[in-house]
């Protein structure tokens, strides 16, 4: 991968940041974190040697001294809400996000349900946490909220909600996904910190937009094609150029509730401590791009990925058309087409010349590779098996793995297991490639590879199996397909 972010100059560059805000109000910060806090592939597609745990590992320096609540909307809890990206429900991932935080040391253990209005299901979780050894805590909807601030901020409003006991003088407010009221509990919290005689600030951390590139700068209009479906938009701040003569960008949400959020802290603190929603936030992500050319082509292409994205799904399932014509508009300011990566073009002649569905991907030396359905590999097989042999400079025509070792698997899903496509997915060629490795030295040159796929682009001329699309994903590879079955069937599996 050729870089274009300093990921150890970010860690400790944001690290110094935060420890700077907490001293500024006196010893207690209440942060929020937007976006995910680990896992953050976007940044790390669009951000090049950005890890997607950059933010945890900053975290990780400022253990000693901070802990993280956990935020969910009971609402959410309710309905059963899922992540689309990894398919688990809110209320499993607050759980995984548990785990995934002890493990890195850090201390958790407490979770804010929000919205609560005795909703069943939300009581039921509760109880299930409870049971687990875990404090939850409960906060109200509060009438007339966020606009009537006198009510807001008195003992019927925030003073009503749990008051969430804290130990470190850093509390990350964190939560499944967005709308699950992070900054109504970090408000709440500053309300009651206040009743107690406790001085507390409140900060914001959303590494995009980045405030500090250019409004129009790839990086942040990959942002704003990553949200399409949000309707969250790029916009310059205009509190804090009225206030510093200062140009920034920030995002329409957080610019249109800032007079409120504003008013709440003077209402609390007398004055507020902030004059533009850029300046509450505490992200230094702008700093550490060490080359923007690198970044901007990155960028770019993240923003057809999300147009590929948009378009399967509104293949898939029907709804869609808006977020697809708003990236549409996107790839227009970025003056970019479907056709920026060359992968795209060689998986759709190689369909053409086959007859068959294709694929293509382009390797971090620039190479195309591409792969064409066969009686026994699909596009996707095909395609992996191929760009392993590049990497691994195995030559072309190398049999890595025999049609005898092919066959009998291929019967087993069609004779035993009763599948209508007797190709082998991709899991099932990396099993097959993994057992020959044992007696075949290309085949383990091939499986040694397979890391250096991480990162690269594959285009496919087909929707394909959420099999081979999950297997991609988690070689790291990504996966764009043209918004078309390869069959004309009603329903697709």
């Amino acid at each position: 991968m050729i870089i274009g972010f300093d990921n150890e100059r970010y860690i400790t560059m944001q690290a110094e940041k935060i420890r700077e805000r907490i001293e500024r109000f006196g010893g207690k910060l209440y942060l929020e974190f937007g976006g995910k806090l680990f896992d953050d592939y976007h940044a790390s597609r669009v951000l090049p040697g950005f890890a997607p745990d950059s933010k945890v590992s900053m975290l990780k320096q400022l253990a000693d001294d901070s802990e993280v609540v956990i935020a969910i909307n009971a609402e959410d809890v309710e309905s059963g809400k899922r992540r689309s990206d990894i398919g688990i429900t809110y209320a499993d991932d607050v759980l995984r996000l548990m785990d995934v935080f002890r493990e890195m040391g850090l201390l958790v253990g407490k979770v804010v349900i929000t919205h609560f209005t005795g909703q069943p299901r939300a009581e039921a979780y509760q109880s299930r946490l409870e049971s687990m050894g875990l404090k939850v805590y409960r906060h109200y909807l509060i009438e007339g909220y966020p606009s009537d601030i006198e009510h807001i901020v008195s003992d019927e409003g925030f003073g009503k909600n749990d008051f969430v006991v804290t130990e470190r003088p850093l509390v990350v407010v964190t939560a499944p996904g967005p709308g699950s009221g992070k900054l109504a509990t970090c408000l709440s919290q500053l309300y009651h910190e206040q009743h107690r005689g406790v001085l507390a600030g409140y900060a914001k951390f959303e590494t995009f937009p980045v405030w500090n590139l250019p409004l129009k700068h790839p990086v942040n209009i990959a942002y704003e094609a990553a949200t399409a479906d949000l309707n969250d938009r790029n916009i310059i701040d205009p509190f804090h150029l009225e206030a510093y003569n200062e140009i920034t960008v920030n995002y329409n949400r957080d610019v249109e509730t800032f007079p409120v959020l504003k008013a709440m802290m003077e209402h609390m603190l007398g004055e507020s401590p902030y004059q533009s929603p850029t300046d509450m936030g505490v992200n230094m992500v702008g700093n550490c791009i060490c080359d923007d050319e690198v970044c901007q082509r990155a960028s770019k292409n993240e923003i057809v990925r999300r147009y590929f994205w948009a378009a399967e799904k509104l293949a898939r399932t029907g709804p869609g058309a808006e977020e697809l014509s708003k990236i549409k508009l996107l790839m227009k300011q970025a003056d970019i087409t479907e056709n920026f990566s060359p992968a795209r073009s060689a998986a759709l002649i190689k369909e053409e010349t086959t007859g068959l569905p294709a694929a293509a991907m382009e390797l971090p030396d620039g190479t195309i590779v591409t792969g064409k359905t066969t009686d026994l590999l699909g596009a996707a097989s095909a395609l992996l098996l191929n760009a392993l042999k590049h990497l691994s400079k195995v030559d072309p025509d190398t049999l890595m793995i025999s049609e005898a070792a092919l066959e009998p698997i291929c019967h087993l899903k069609t004779d035993l297991l009763q599948s209508k496509n007797p190709r082998l997915h991709s899991d099932e060629t990396l099993i097959a490639l993994s057992t020959s490795s044992a007696n075949n030295e290309s085949a383990a040159q091939a499986i040694a590879a397979a890391n250096q796929l991480r990162g690269c682009d594959a285009y496919f001329s087909v929707i394909i199996s959420p099999t081979d699309e999950n297997t991609y994903r988690t070689l790291g590879i990504n996966v764009c397909c043209e918004p078309k079955y390869e069959k004309h069937d009603y329903y697709h599996r």
